[in-house]
């Protein structure tokens, strides 16, 4: 089946909020450095959509990307959009989740074409991420155009256990 990409409007947002829910759930579950640790129930990750990612596309701070397999949402990524007025050309690319079921099949890379796509079309001309250092999901941001501006060394929490990790943070101009 093939899957298909498109920016979530509000009507989309309360049908997606269980597979969204299930997609982070799986995700912290399988090692995801994206803020939160184990434990980790579904009822907080139901709360991370409806509390903090919902408000933002509702008010224009953020775009979520949905990616969908039929009518099954299986991969998700956010650019956000509400910064400081000093910084009005560029975006943050947040939340790169794809279901441990359904990847190494091009979601992500999908997702990330389409999300450079809008932000083009919005006019920003630097995107900026960070992911965990040495996480398998560098290579593919930097064969998408991504460079490494630095490493923090110690900057969060592993998942599973009670140390702490490197962060790079990353960027792409879309000159």
């Amino acid at each position: 089946m093939s899957v298909t990409i498109r920016i979530a409007t509000q009507e989309d947002l309360s049908p997606a909020l269980e597979d969204l829910t299930e997609i982070l759930l799986a995700c912290v579950h399988a090692g995801a450095s994206v803020g939160f640790i184990l434990p980790f129930r579904r009822d907080e990750a139901r709360a991370f959509w409806q509390d903090r990612v919902f408000p933002a596309v509702r008010n224009g701070a953020g775009t979520l990307f949905l990616a969908r397999e039929g009518a099954r949402v299986v991969g998700t990524v956010q650019l956000g959009l509400a910064l400081p007025p000093n910084q009005p050309h560029r975006a943050d690319v947040s939340k790169m989740l794809v279901h441990p079921d359904v990847r190494r099949r091009g979601i992500a890379r999908a997702l990330l074409r389409a999300l450079d796509a809008q932000a083009r079309a919005l006019g920003k001309t630097l995107l900026v991420l960070d992911t965990r250092s040495n996480d398998h999901a560098q290579p593919l941001y930097e064969s998408e155009g991504f460079r490494v501006a630095g490493e923090i060394p110690g900057y969060c929490r592993n998942p599973f256990t009670d140390t702490y990790e490197g962060t790079v943070y990353m960027y792409k101009a879309l000159t």
